[in-house]
């Protein structure tokens, strides 16, 4: 199989998993994990979420770029895990105000040409997903 026919998909892939890595140096600090007024409980909850999301990232490395032989099939897996990420977060803010959640918060977030910051990443991170994926359709008939 021609990986080279691939490289863009795997560049974008490869871009996406950036959002995997974002939370262990974003909500490490003050806003998450070591906020003073979060319960023990949470923070737990916090550093497994980072930490899985973390080794998530490196996972989907391995199946883009070091898995051998090369497979269309990891570029699906790995399509599949960011979707995952990427529904997750939407359905968090849709759902936001039947648990009692904010995506807005003053104290620590800020917005970007009027928009927050959150929904801007993710909504840069699900055109991603879904260039790459048009790409890899494309490509792979």
């Amino acid at each position: 199989m021609n990986e080279k026919l691939f490289l863009p998909v795997r560049i974008l892939l490869t871009l996406g998993v950036a959002e995997f890595f974002g939370p262990a140096l974003r909500d490490s600090g003050v806003s998450h994990l070591q906020n003073p007024e979060w319960p023990g409980h949470a923070k737990v909850h916090m550093m497994w979420f980072i930490a899985y999301l973390f080794a998530s990232g490196l996972s989907q490395i391995y199946l883009i770029w070091f898995r051998r032989p090369f497979d269309r099939g990891n570029l699906s897996l790995t399509f599949i895990w960011q979707f995952c990420n990427l529904f997750a977060f939407w359905a968090a803010v849709f759902l936001a105000p039947v648990y009692g959640g904010a995506v807005i918060d003053g104290k620590y977030h800020t917005q970007i040409f009027g928009i927050n910051e959150n929904i801007l990443a993710f909504g840069f991170f699900s055109l991603l997903w879904l260039t790459g994926l048009f790409i890899f359709r494309a490509r792979s008939r």
